[in-house]
């Protein structure tokens, strides 16, 4: 760590080793910034950080934490973006178990700080030095946390809501290509999904999953690869179907609309053979 000062002979300004400098002149200089971050003081860490002194907003202490980190547990959403808007590095790991500041949010119950430091880019699959990544520590600390305790309600739920807020930032874009079982009832109902990236299968939360998938395991039907359209017809009570090549199947076969893709149908639908390709199934029956 070097400090930029100031000296009082005039000289011109200039990086000194902190090794080189007097305590209290660093702890003069430093203590404010401590002070804010460990009393989530938004207003205060503002005027510091406008004081333009090249401050390093990402410094940090003997454990490896920056105020980010400090802020983040203490569940302050304004200081959280007052830090983030300065350039503060949301994915910073500390020294003290490679913990960042969405480990931080989801240790110490902050729900809202975790949801903002996603939508700001906070990594939410980030391992700490054992493996795990915030929602692993937040199933972590819900597990031992006591149920029946009317002591302990607010903190379960905000577990939960911490749990909710991860567990859709890291499958809001994961695609699911296959449900392959069930378990649970009720609200506990999870799925085990086969994902496209050809990530490891995963049990995961119905609400998290499309609606369609869903209801397309539920009925029993058999999943596959749609390869392209090539017919569309009327069929039973003036449903649309629409008859499917498959990547995995010799033979197309007719399927309800609301079972193939919507872009596979938009391509169809919009394509210059289209019109050609519907009349051909339609006049050869079936």
């Amino acid at each position: 760590m070097e400090y930029l000062i100031e000296w009082k002979d005039d000289h011109a300004p200039t990086w000194v080793p902190s090794n080189y400098i007097a305590s209290d002149v660093v702890a003069e200089y430093e203590t404010p910034w401590w002070n804010a971050a460990k009393k989530a003081d938004d207003s205060a860490l503002k005027h510091l950080i406008s004081s333009d002194d090249g401050r390093d907003i990402d410094a940090v202490d003997q454990d490896g934490r920056t105020a980010l980190l400090f802020v983040a547990g203490l569940g302050s959403e304004p200081c959280v973006r007052v830090l983030a808007e300065a350039g503060a590095n949301v994915n910073h790991r500390d020294n003290g178990g490679g913990l960042t500041a969405l480990h931080m949010a989801a240790g110490y119950v902050r729900p809202g700080v975790a949801k903002l430091l996603v939508d700001l880019g906070a990594d939410p699959e980030a391992e700490d030095e054992r493996g795990r990544t915030p929602l692993d520590l937040a199933r972590e600390v819900l597990k031992a946390t006591p149920k029946g305790n009317p002591m302990q309600f607010a903190r379960r739920l905000g577990l939960e809501n911490v749990i909710k807020v991860l567990e859709e930032a890291i499958f809001e874009y994961a695609e699911v290509q296959e449900i392959m079982e069930k378990r649970g009832k009720g609200n506990q109902v999870e799925y085990l999904v086969k994902w496209k990236d050809g990530a490891d299968n995963e049990w995961v939360k119905a609400g998290l999953i499309g609606e369609d998938l869903v209801r397309n395991f539920e009925e029993g039907l058999e999943y596959a690869v749609a390869e392209c359209l090539v017919g569309r017809r009327e069929g039973d009570g003036g449903r649309r179907e629409y008859l499917v090549n498959w990547t995995d199947k010799e033979e197309a076969t007719w399927e309800p609309e609301e079972n193939v893709d919507p872009d596979l149908i938009k391509d169809f639908e919009e394509g210059p053979t289209a019109h050609k390709d519907v009349e051909a199934q339609l006049s050869g029956g079936s």
